[in-house]
């Protein structure tokens, strides 16, 4: 049995990569969104107005606006077909509000198209739920117990983060780009302004990319302690 100072190395060695990318990707983000928060759009559009205009262009005319607290709290909710906006992009006339509703308006347009990976990201919501924090559990159990049957069930549910993690990404890079393409062709954001929706959206995409790894990294740990374990039996 590895000691336990044995698994923190190895822990580190598999996911520092990836947690130093999870660092560096909330640090981009952060810094980003402080920054283009104060770039006021000429237009002079609120996140919410860009929200509005972009989902009527596209004939979600029923698609609801809320405000919600928190900062980078935006989504869109597919089972209510609500768009909410977080304090500081629902009222605010800057480059990183505009670029911030325009993506989640992005996933509200994925919705309505039947855009695939969305529809799959959906349905597994409540797998990744189960899994997410079963799986570490059962698998913690299965490795107590030499029961290797038992451990690789739990890394098999805690899987179901992983895959929910890799489809998040093609869903997210494409609202991406369906927000960068209208905040250009609509000319609500002049074109000395996509710049720093650029920067602002890129930084986002990179923390799903970090989070993907992460998942990944800790997957791959645990398939590394119960192989460890089974050789030496």
């Amino acid at each position: 049995m590895y000691s336990t100072g044995s698994n923190y190395l190895l822990y580190l060695i598999i996911s520092l990569p990836a947690l130093l990318l999870g660092f560096w990707a909330q640090m981009k983000i952060k810094s980003a969104y402080n920054t283009y928060s104060k770039v006021r759009i000429t237009t002079g559009m609120s996140g919410a107005e860009v929200a509005r205009q972009m989902l009527n262009q596209n004939g979600l005319r029923d698609v609801q606006i809320e405000p919600v607290t928190g900062t980078l709290s935006d989504h869109y909710d597919p089972s209510s077909k609500v768009l909410r906006l977080s304090q500081g992009v629902y009222n605010m006339p800057s480059v990183a509000a505009a670029g911030v509703a325009a993506h989640e308006t992005g996933h509200a347009i994925q919705d309505a198209n039947h855009y695939g990976p969305l529809k799959i990201r959906s349905l597994m919501v409540p797998t990744v739920k189960i899994g997410s924090w079963i799986g570490p559990i059962v698998f913690m159990i299965g490795l107590a117990m030499a029961s290797e049957n038992l451990a690789w069930i739990g890394i098999f549910l805690f899987s179901a983060t992983a895959l929910f993690a890799l489809v998040t990404l093609p869903v997210e890079f494409n609202a991406s780009k369906r927000a960068k393409e209208w905040l250009t062709n609509s000319g609500v954001v002049y074109s000395s302004e996509i710049e720093g929706v650029n920067k602002v959206l890129d930084a986002a995409a990179l923390t799903y990319v970090a989070g993907a790894l992460q998942s990944i990294s800790t997957i791959l740990y645990y398939v590394m302690l119960l192989m460890g374990r089974s050789r030496r039996n």
